[in-house]
């Protein structure tokens, strides 16, 4: 069983979890109205997109979202849920806070998954571009740039809990301080976490830095955190080559709209001209089948999971109902 700390980590939201909630239940208010008589004896759930130049296939509409801090919850962390992806062949989103190094998380691979790396622009850039550097170097190929967060959202249970890491370290930065583990603050209350993060991230960043992220990254730079059509615009003027519509699992604003809510907006602005990808409240087969008829069949989601054998579970009851619920109910 997890520490009650690493339990509240992984499932707690912003304030009042709203937002958190939220993208769950808006997919009660999204029915299916089934065809009937159309031949569905054979159902492919390849899925194709280009970012930019770069062409990818994945066997099935389903990746693994960026989240930090694997070994809290498998004691092989990030290395397990790349073996995961490796063995279902499909991406994975490597968080710049894993608590294993991206190039262990490179070489933990077979090949066979789609490696992209999420990065947040940093007060020093020059952490910043070290850290492409790094994922260029190890073979990731695209980068993932989360803009939803300026500053850390509030976590109740993690302030109560002053959460910090167990005997863990933040991988990635270990070259640029000697230890970043921050003890949590006796006058705020808050989270070491919070600290660390508040301390480190830029809440400066706009649209000009996304400009000079794709200056500088020879990867492809996919913007997380989109929930508005204007955004939209922007990241496609600035330069994206993909956007993913997330509100960062409900954790940053809370009272802030669901992301199956948004997804129909943002897949109109991007009119094809780039990927969409969502993330936020899909728990089944059941719910990718009806976020993905409101967007168009243009989007992919991500299945939050640790360890090679929760990857496994997730495809495999992912994959059941995406290819069931096609063939009961597609026209």
């Amino acid at each position: 069983m997890l520490p009650k700390a690493a339990r509240d980590y992984y499932r707690s939201g912003a304030d009042d979890e709203m937002t958190l909630k939220r993208n769950r239940n808006a997919y009660q208010r999204l029915l299916i109205r089934p065809f009937c008589l159309r031949d569905v004896s054979q159902i492919n759930t390849k899925t194709s997109f280009k970012l930019g130049e770069t062409a990818f296939e994945i066997p099935f509409p389903v990746g693994i979202a960026p989240t930090a801090f694997h070994r809290m919850a498998n004691d092989e962390g990030e290395k397990a849920t790349v073996r995961g992806a490796c063995k279902e062949k499909t991406i994975m989103i490597c968080s710049s806070l894993s608590t294993t190094a991206l190039e262990d998380v490179a070489k933990a691979s077979s090949g066979e998954a789609v490696l992209w790396f999420q990065l947040y622009i940093y007060k020093d850039r020059k952490v910043t571009q070290d850290l492409i550097a790094r994922a260029v170097k190890s073979g990731f190929k695209a980068i993932v740039l989360t803009v939803d967060t300026p500053i850390f959202g509030r976590r109740r249970a993690d302030e109560r809990n002053a959460f910090q890491l167990p005997y863990m370290k933040f991988a990635n930065f270990m070259e640029y301080a000697k230890d970043l583990t921050v003890t949590p603050g006796v006058t705020t209350g808050s989270s070491g976490l919070w600290e660390y993060a508040n301390n480190l991230f830029d809440a400066s960043i706009n649209w000009k830095d996304l400009e000079w992220l794709v200056k500088v990254s020879p990867l492809p730079i996919i913007v997380k955190g989109v929930m508005r059509a204007d955004d939209t615009f922007k990241a496609i003027q600035f330069g994206a080559s993909g956007v993913i519509v997330s509100n960062h699992g409900g954790r940053q604003l809370d009272y802030a709209a669901g992301t199956i809510e948004v997804l129909p907006e943002v897949v109109r602005a991007a009119d094809g001209r780039i990927p969409v990808f969502v993330d936020g409240g899909v728990r089944s087969g059941t719910t990718f089948s009806r976020r993905s008829r409101s967007a168009l069949k243009r989007s992919s989601w991500a299945a939050r999971c640790s360890g090679d054998s929760p990857s496994r579970a997730a495809k495999e009851s992912a994959t059941s109902s995406t290819s069931s619920n096609p063939s009961l109910s597609i026209p």
